[in-house]
Parts: structure tokens; sequence; C-alpha cells
């Protein structure tokens, strides 16, 4: 039975333990573990201001506030855990923003999942930095409140990424922290995008031709920029931070930027993996 099976597992680990300390040897600590493979998991709450443009709905800038949730894993491999680092984040954002009369407003909503995997190497002085590559998906949806024929505008991108990494562990006025900056910048491929004027409704009906495009720097340019402190208090931290994103694209003489800047806060939790 499994009862059992527990009952000597639990009496094995007793008796290696035992024979540790018959032949004075030290136990393994929880921090030659924790060197191993740490994991890291954080969730946050972002709130801040969007400004997007996208002529497919407005030739008109919109401003206006955004709110976010977001999750990040950060976890060491396990075929060289010292040196290889992957990294898994999803955030979802609502922004209400509001053209310069404020007569209208454009809902934006966005779902971002991205994940990576970078090489590190350790600094002197608490140091570290990495670089890598990944992929990320984008989905997301423009509403207008002042279109009536066509209100809406999707969005979607699936993009091969370049990923860096710079952090600092150490503490200041005895306070420990661990500051951290993650860049993140698609460099190839693949977004929808209707013709310019054409309807959704005509797309439905089955004229979808020339929807998906290539995305390279010419026409699909993203940029994230992400800045964490995490202060420590044992195993938990709170976390503040500051993201930027820029998204720029062009393509079927439809133009779009979409440009948030957010404050976070949230909490970051740290065990090991066995």
């Amino acid at each position: 039975m499994w009862y059992n099976r527990a009952i000597s597992f639990l009496l094995l680990c007793l008796t290696a333990g035992a024979v540790y300390a018959a032949e004075g040897l030290p136990l393994p600590d929880a921090d030659s573990l924790e060197a191993l493979r740490p994991v890291e998991k954080s969730f946050t709450f972002e709130v801040g201001a969007n400004s997007l443009a996208d002529t497919y709905l407005s030739p008109l800038r919109y401003k206006g506030t955004s709110f976010a949730i977001s999750y990040e894993r950060q976890q060491a491999m396990r075929f060289d855990p010292r040196r290889w680092n992957m990294r898994l984040s999803a955030r979802v954002s609502l922004a209400d923003t509001q053209n310069p009369a404020r007569n209208a407003d454009i809902w934006n909503l966005n779902g971002h999942l991205d994940w990576s995997m970078r090489r590190i190497w350790s600094l002197p002085l608490g140091f570290s930095a990495g670089v890598g590559g990944g992929a990320s998906l984008n989905l997301g949806c423009l509403y207008s409140t002042r279109n009536g024929n066509n209100p809406a505008s999707a969005k979607a991108a699936f993009t091969v990424d370049l990923a860096g990494f710079g952090q600092w562990r150490g503490s200041l006025w005895r306070l420990p922290l661990t500051v951290r900056y993650q860049p993140s910048l698609p460099l190839l491929g693949c977004f929808f995008s209707p013709e310019y004027g054409q309807l959704y409704y005509e797309i439905y009906m089955g004229d979808n031709d020339n929807l998906a495009h290539f995305a390279h720097f010419g026409n699909y340019f993203a940029l994230e920029n992400l800045f964490t402190v995490d202060v420590r208090f044992g195993k938990t931290s709170v976390r503040l931070g500051y993201r930027g994103d820029i998204l720029s694209t062009k393509v079927n003489n439809i133009t779009s930027r979409d440009i948030s800047h957010a404050f976070i806060i949230g909490i970051t939790t740290r065990w090991i993996s066995i």
C-alpha cells in the first residue's frame, strides 16, 4: 500500500541522517540546495498611462489610464542551474483612453504571454547579467465607442524575441534588495492586420486574403522595459517597479502606436525545486 511506501521512505531518510551524523558529515542545508535550482514566482498589479493611435479606427491619438495584473516565474534550468535561467510571464491589461476633445473612448484590452531562456554570467559585487532568446504571443482588441459601422480592431502577433537580463543583489542601509532590469525585443514573427477600410464582416464572409504579415523591424517594432526592486523579507519579497512598453506597426496603410507606462507593486516568493 501507499502508506507502507511512505513509511519506508521516511525510515530511509532518517537512516541517511543518522549515517551523516555518525560519520561527522554536515547535512546539506537549504542554502546549498537553493544554489542548485532556485524558483521565483511573482504576482503584481500595475497602474499607469496608455497612449494609442490606430488609423483603422481613428486618425486621432487617444490617452488614458491603464490597469494590469501579471504573473512571472523564473527558474534555474536542470541541465545547468548556475548558468541558465528560464522566465515565463503572463499579463492582462485594460485601458480606457479618450480623444483630445474627450467625447469618445477607445478601450484597449490586451493579453501577453512570453517565455525565454537566458545564459547568466555572475559578476563581482553581487552583479549578474544575461542574454538569451524566447517567444511571445500577444492577443488584444481595440474598441471604439464612437464608430458604429466598424468599432473594433483585433490585434494578434507571435514573435521570436531577444531577451536581456541585468541584476544586482545586495543590501542598502541594511535592507536586502534585488534590483533587476529585463528588456525584451522581438526580432521576427507574424502578425494580423486587415486591409485599410476592410470590414470584419467581409472577413467573416470569406474575404480573408492578406491578413497575416511577416513581422520585422520595418513594419513591427516592440520593446518591453521591465525594472523591478524586490525588498526581501526572508523568502518573501515586496516588489516595486516600472514597466514601459512600446508597440508600433505599419502595414496595409494602417499605422498603430501603443505606448504605456506603469507602476508595479506585488509579492515575490522564492523556494527550492528538488
